[in-house]
């Protein structure tokens, strides 16, 4: 007898998010919470992309331009492309599941790393394709030889996070380069930059996919990280037009909606806030590696705006994430993205911050005395 849901269904786990505020004020009673655990901008969207939503709202009533004409016609100038490379969706997240629609059948083979973004490899299980990964490098970085080697025939797709979530690190052009030399022509490959804005603000060696031309690239960004719009779900992707076009055939009509459309145009015209977000972003994160290596912690580097570091076990890592809470401080546990031993931290405000150190401060003797610390 046929079974109702295929086995990779039945099999997948349901992607947990960052716990929402409104959930921890209803658990703990708490009036004072700073959410720092889903890489969110803290100054939040520009006024631009504000006041345009606003003004759309009298509009509700009709349908959102299912080309989103203006929105595309100012990314074709931004990055000098034609409006037949880009296509828009619910979130970068969104076009990753046209992909996986238009592209991955169930069996097929799709190469990545361990410890990268989450929900790739719900959408890639959720088709039923086998994901083989390999481990991160002693850098916690994408170890592109040995992707390279598991790069086979059969392959049909490789998944590159670049930066990397949840730990924050990049693929340098010469690593990019390497494992491309090892891509056949019908394999596709899918870079999420979602954290693009900070990469090619800090690094030399950050591989701008725009530099390159391939016909088998998608690149995936979003205006959910830098450009402070995680709640109205808008993403792009640009690739050849053939790739665009096969997308589109799958695409549900009218996503992105009209408010993020107009949104994300307004955040886009808006470079100044932007350059803000950039600026106290790297302000912060410097204090935060600061404090986290004073307490004898381990960060690991990152270019994005967030940080990942060890506790040293599952116990410590629930301990210290379930201590904050209490304090009315969310981080990240990454039991999820199998680093039970780490927890993650998104950068805040100067206020959130100043937040998150009271409460480590006041949580730490404790945290101490039951794991020791981690050197």
């Amino acid at each position: 007898m046929r079974k109702l849901v295929p086995e990779y269904i039945e099999n997948l786990k349901i992607y947990q998010a960052g716990k929402p505020i409104e959930e921890l004020a209803r658990e703990k009673g708490l009036t004072k919470i700073s959410k720092l655990a889903s890489n969110e901008n803290p100054l939040g969207p520009s006024p631009f992309a504000i006041r345009a939503m606003t003004q759309k709202l009298w509009d509700l009533h009709r349908y959102p331009d299912m080309h989103a004409y203006a929105l595309k016609a100012k990314l074709c100038e931004m990055y000098h492309l034609k409006n037949e490379n880009i296509i828009l969706g619910n979130g970068s997240e969104g076009i990753m599941a046209y992909i996986a629609r238009a592209f991955i059948q169930p069996g097929d083979e799709i190469v990545t790393s361990e410890n990268t973004f989450i929900g790739f490899y719900i959408l890639a299980r959720g088709v039923g394709a086998n994901i083989k990964t390999v481990p991160l490098n002693e850098q916690y970085r994408y170890d592109v030889e040995k992707m390279a080697a598991q790069i086979t025939e059969k392959t049909k797709a490789v998944y590159i996070a670049n930066p990397n979530n949840p730990t924050g690190t990049y693929l340098t052009k010469k690593e990019f380069d390497y494992l491309m030399g090892y891509v056949p022509d019908h394999c596709i490959v899918i870079l999420d930059e979602a954290y693009f804005e900070y990469a090619d603000d800090a690094c030399e060696d950050y591989p701008n996919s725009m530099d390159y031309r391939y016909d088998n690239v998608i690149t995936l960004r979003t205006f959910s990280k830098a450009y402070g719009l995680s709640g109205i779900r808008c993403g792009y992707g640009f690739a050849h037009e053939n790739f665009i076009k096969n997308l589109t055939k799958v695409k549900l009509p009218f996503e992105p909606n009209a408010l993020a459309q107009v949104g994300a145009l307004g955040a886009l015209e808006d470079q100044p806030h932007l350059r803000r977000t950039l600026r106290k972003n790297k302000m912060f994160y410097k204090d935060l590696l600061k404090y986290l290596y004073r307490n004898d912690f381990n960060p690991i580097e990152s270019v994005t705006n967030f940080v990942t570091f060890k506790t040293g076990s599952t116990e410590a890592s629930m301990y210290l994430f379930e201590s904050l809470l209490n304090e009315g401080v969310i981080i990240r546990h990454l039991k999820s993205n199998e680093m039970p031993e780490y927890v993650r931290i998104s950068i805040g405000t100067k206020d959130e911050m100043d937040h998150f150190y009271e409460a480590m401060n006041k949580v730490l003797p404790k945290y101490n005395d039951k794991f020791g610390r981690i050197s």
